[in-house]
Parts: structure tokens; C-alpha cells; sequence
């Protein structure tokens, strides 16, 4: 199984690339800067060097053809100003949905934010940020060429995951491990029958794999 990751030197995507790797999978990164690369290596992962900000659909689609699984795991950051969000937050993912369908690649997961919503109000940059992440979804929800998941955590930390969480479509807000979002999105590559399904994740009480066949039961 060939999985291809956008924002492959992200937190989240370090660690989900270790995961499945450790899993057996063939994964692959896509990272701006060939610099990035070793890290990607260290992780289990290959790297692949594409700027989703100024990429076409079709330059995507070609990093995506043969992939079993496409995650969408990039993010502007934390530092970045509102022209980003709607550039890499909504824009380059997106553009990864559309490159999937292009692709072939039916499986399709995208790391959100709690919150997101496309008629959010506001002005500050995390209003703006909201509202790409909510367009970015939308889009996603309309592709019906895509079995996707939209996987929405509550306040990333950098705490140790223990592998306890709460997965539903409505949790409340409450924070969550970088480790144990990772873990979630490994489990869910594995449970297709998450396809259509958006939801909300936070630090609980329930393992990770008990979580995701939960919610894939429903």
C-alpha cells in the first residue's frame, strides 16, 4: 500500500510517516524544500519535493498516481499571516483533493481544525484561518470521486501520547497529543469504512483502535 502525504515535514506527518512505515506501507512526503528530505528519510518515508502554493493540478496528480492513499496533513502555521491560510489551507488542499481525483486515488484523508467553517466570522488571522479550513472541507465533501475523512483535532500539544482518545462527530473542544493525531490517522488509513465521515478528536478515554471502529460502525 502506497501512501503519499502533503506537508510530509510537518509534526503531524512525521510521526504518521514512522507509523506507517513501521506498518510495512510504501509512504511518501511531499515537502518544499529538498533540504526537508533526510528527515523524511529518517521517518520511514520518501521524499518528494513539490511547492503545493504555485503547483498545478496536474504536476500534484503526478506525485499522486499510483497511491493507494492520499493524507493532507500541511498547514501554513502558526507564524504565517491571513494571505497563507487561504494559500496553503485551503488553497493546496484543494489543489491535493482535485490531484487525487486526477489521480485515481480514492482515499482521501485531511487534517482540519476544530472550528472550521466556512461562514465563520472574524477578522483576525485565526478567524481567516477557520474559514480556509472550512472551505478547504467543503470542497473535499463535494468530490464524489473521493472516499474521504476529515479528521478535525482540538489544541495540537507536544505531550507524549498515550493512545487514549475521544472520536466523534461532536466532542467539545479539549487538546490533544501530536502523537495520538498521528495515531488516529494511521488507524484510519487502514478503516475505509470512515469514508464520509467528519470528525472531531480530542484526549479521552478510549484507545485509538477501539475509537476508530467505533466510529466506522455507526
Amino acid at each position: 500500500m502506497r501512501i503519499v502525504i502533503a506537508g510530509g515535514h510537518g509534526q503531524i506527518a512525521l510521526r504518521l510517516e514512522k507509523l506507517l512505515a513501521a506498518r510495512g506501507y510504501e509512504v511518501a512526503g511531499i515537502i518544499r524544500k529538498a533540504e526537508q528530505g533526510d528527515d523524511l528519510r529518517e521517518a520511514g518515508a520518501e521524499p518528494v519535493v513539490l511547492d503545493l502554493e504555485s503547483a498545478s493540478v496536474e504536476e500534484a496528480a503526478a506525485c499522486l498516481r499510483g497511491a493507494d492513499a492520499a493524507v493532507f496533513a500541511a498547514g501554513a502555521g502558526p507564524g504565517s499571516g491571513s494571505a497563507r491560510k487561504d494559500t496553503v489551507d485551503k488553497g493546496a488542499a484543494v489543489l491535493f483533493a482535485d490531484a487525487a481525483v486526477r489521480a485515481g486515488v480514492r482515499r482521501f484523508l485531511i487534517v482540519s481544525s476544530m472550528g472550521a467553517n466556512p461562514e465563520h466570522e472574524g477578522n483576525e488571522v485565526f478567524d481567516v484561518y477557520l474559514r480556509a479550513k472550512g472551505e478547504a472541507d467543503e470542497h473535499v465533501r463535494g468530490l464524489d470521486a473521493l472516499d474521504w475523512t476529515i479528521l478535525r483535532p482540538g489544541m495540537l500539544t507536544n505531550d507524549a501520547g498515550n493512545g487514549l482518545v475521544r472520536l466523534e462527530a461532536h466532542t467539545g473542544r479539549g487538546p490533544v497529543p501530536r502523537d495520538d493525531v498521528a495515531a488516529v490517522l494511521a488507524e484510519l488509513v487502514d478503516t475505509p469504512a470512515t469514508a464520509g465521515l467528519t470528525l472531531e478528536l480530542v484526549s479521552g478515554s478510549t484507545p485509538v483502535s477501539v475509537a476508530v471502529k467505533s466510529v466506522a460502525g455507526n
